[in-house]
């Protein structure tokens, strides 16, 4: 059936059984696809009858479905002309993981990030007013976004300019982990409240089977309205100005037909509360939806990963388990995330001391600001966040923390590139927005004794801010747990001594660097390399002494140009007077990477080390390549 829907309204005119199985299909679509491949699974699997019955009511691409933290988003792929292409899901040239809007005009709003919905489709329904269009706006936010500060400044604002507009609440009670704080509760008491449930179920059902039952039914619903300011714990919607409809059952397709069709005649802001299950339709998701919220290749029977376990620890297992070394030993350490506690690795020290360690949502403004308060009362907070999340608590960082020079160190996940999620997920600017913050230390490692010995400097160091930016991936050294060293700041690491050429390379390119000095030496050149090790700040002696020992200098780092590692090295070599120096710069490029595996758009940007032994000869002035090495 699936290959058949090649628009929305190819599954209008089902019926619901038809629609039924179509929902199956499309899990076991979802399913196969990330088995082979991979890719984000349980929250898609949850919004499945959710997305049918979307489409089925609302007339898309006319309607605008408006969707939050897009990888609960493949079933709206399917149905909306994309099965035919589903198997290049996050493959290079392929189908993103996300929406995207120049992927398919059913996707209205880029989404990568969580907790944007609300305000984009308040934004497209006011442009609506003013242009005088006749079209919906539905905004689907879920698997934790209500953590988000953003979602409340939107709802804040709906009830005010009351334009038409339905939120759809995809209440899972998960994040990419279990969802915590006051939010959550809340929501989860109107779920489990059985008075009002019960309640109103009952009057429904029975005002529907009298005379005139319709109009006994709408009378009830202002009863309804009554209600819930007695039963349910607050009002907080509705007290917004935005009426609030549910708990629905968001696996029964019906019901979810039924209550879209009702609210879509009504004016003003209305928020539809669904309720899922995250992973639901695969018993191996349903039982651990933490586990498979996503995934790489795996047996389709068994569950078990097709690859093989990498040879060496992944980064963020090296940081969880160092950090929770030094937090035995340090009791000023505490850890924070926002609802990434696996993803960032925190989990291994909330094992053991779960007392300090704290999941705020996804609240990465909250958490960095909750971390300045730590600092201001001699505790040592460690914030634990993505690259491209924490570019979202920029200000907090500068006004909350740097102008005050605070200790806090913050640890950043999947730098630089980090695959198949693209885009929105590339760490491509931390050593760019991170940089450009006065007092602040910025650190990379290029391997995991190096990021073991970053981290302990880091909370040794009470002058002001640090940052430690490492990438998603297994680290390059075997797994030597030697004692801790504290670092001297700024200064980097001599790796190999030559001549003709420097390399002056940060983070994970460090590895790539080594593998081309082999590859140069083989060209008759005799390259030093260095791993930087800081981005800033850069030691003053130590650089002017390489820079007077090499007149050929290229800097290497995954990072835009802007602002980066190359750019501070740059500024450098012009305040020592160094204007014999011929530089070049290998980064990310100046707009935003596509998906795909790291080695292979690290190969097309030229970033690998035959890319970076094209440039250094390009730089030498040796066209020709040594044909062994070609």
């Amino acid at each position: 059936m699936l290959e058949n829907i090649h628009t929305p309204a190819d599954l209008r005119g089902l019926s619901i059984e038809q629609l039924k199985t179509l929902a199956a299909e499309i899990r076991a679509t979802i399913v196969k696809q990330v088995a082979a491949k991979g890719g984000h699974l349980a929250s898609s699997l949850g919004a499945v009858e959710l997305t049918i019955a979307l489409h089925k009511v609302y007339q898309t691409p006319k309607d605008k479905i408006v969707w939050d933290t897009g990888h609960q988003a493949y079933p709206h792929k399917l149905v909306t002309g994309r099965y035919k292409d589903f198997h290049t899901l996050k493959q290079f040239g392929g189908l993103s993981g996300f929406l995207k809007r120049d992927e398919s005009e059913y996707d209205t709003f880029g989404a990568g990030h969580a907790s944007t919905s609300l305000s984009a489709a308040l934004g497209m329904a006011a442009a609506r007013t003013h242009q005088n269009l006749d079209f919906d706006v539905v905004a689907v936010i879920g698997d934790g976004a209500m953590t988000g500060g953003m979602v409340y400044e939107a709802l804040n604002n709906a009830g005010e300019t009351e334009e038409k507009v339905t939120f759809i609440l995809n209440d899972n009670k998960m994040s990419i982990a279990k969802n915590l704080g006051g939010i959550s509760k809340y929501l989860n008491r109107i779920i489990s409240n059985p008075t009002y449930n019960k309640l109103k179920d009952e009057v429904w059902g029975f005002t529907g089977k009298l005379p005139r039952g319709k109009d006994l039914q709408k009378l009830a619903s202002k009863v309804d309205e009554g209600l819930k300011k007695i039963l349910l714990p607050g009002g907080f919607f509705e007290d917004l100005g935005i009426r609030y409809f549910g708990p629905v059952d968001g696996h029964n397709l019906e019901e979810l037909i039924e209550i879209l069709e009702a609210v879509k005649k009504r004016p003003g802001p209305n928020l539809i509360h669904v309720v899922t299950t995250k992973g639901y339709g695969w018993d191996k998701s349903e039982a651990d939806a933490i586990k498979w919220h996503a995934s790489n290749p795996f047996d389709l029977e068994s569950g078990k990963p097709k690859a093989a376990p990498a040879k060496t620890p992944g980064y963020t297992q090296v940081f969880g388990d160092a950090l929770l070394e030094i937090a035995k030993q340090d009791a000023r350490v505490i850890a924070i995330t926002g609802a990434m506690p696996e993803g960032c690795g925190v989990n291994i020290m909330a094992k053991e001391i779960p007392n300090r360690v704290y999941d705020v949502g996804i609240a990465e403004q909250y958490a960095v600001t909750f971390a300045a308060g730590m600092a201001c009362e001699g505790m040592k907070p460690v914030v634990a966040i993505y690259s491209t999340f924490l570019q979202r608590a920029i200000d907090q960082v500068i006004h909350d923390v740097a102008i005050q020079e605070l200790n806090v160190i913050f640890a950043i996940d999947r730098a630089g590139l980090v695959g198949l999620d693209g885009p929105t997920h590339h760490g491509a600017m931390d050593l760019s927005y991170l940089g450009m913050i006065p007092g602040m230390v910025i650190m990379a490692p290029s391997d995991e004794k190096e990021l073991r010995n970053m981290l302990f400097t880091a909370i040794k160091y009470d002058d002001g801010p640090v940052a430690m930016r490492y990438p998603r991936g297994s680290a390059q050294a075997p797994d030597e747990k030697a004692p801790f060293e504290k670092l001297p700041i700024g200064m980097p690491r001599i790796l190999q001594e030559g001549e003709d050429l420097l390399i002056l390379a940060i983070g994970n390119m460090v590895g790539y660097a080594k593998k081309a000095a082999e590859l140069l030496v083989k060209d008759g050149v005799r390259p030093t390399v260095v791993d930087a090790r800081f981005a800033k700040p850069l030691d003053r002696g130590a650089y002017a002494d390489l820079l007077s020992r090499h007149r050929h200098v290229l800097t290497i780092e995954d990072n835009v140009p802007m602002g980066g590692y190359g750019q501070a090295v740059a500024l450098l070599i012009t305040e020592l007077g160094k204007n014999d120096i011929i530089l070049r710069h290998l980064s990310l490029p100046d707009e935003f990477v596509t998906h795909g595996d790291i080695p292979v758009l690290h190969k097309i940007l030229g970033m690998d080390a035959e890319g970076i032994q094209k440039k250094a000869l390009e730089m030498l002035g040796q066209t020709q390549l040594n044909p062994k090495t070609r």
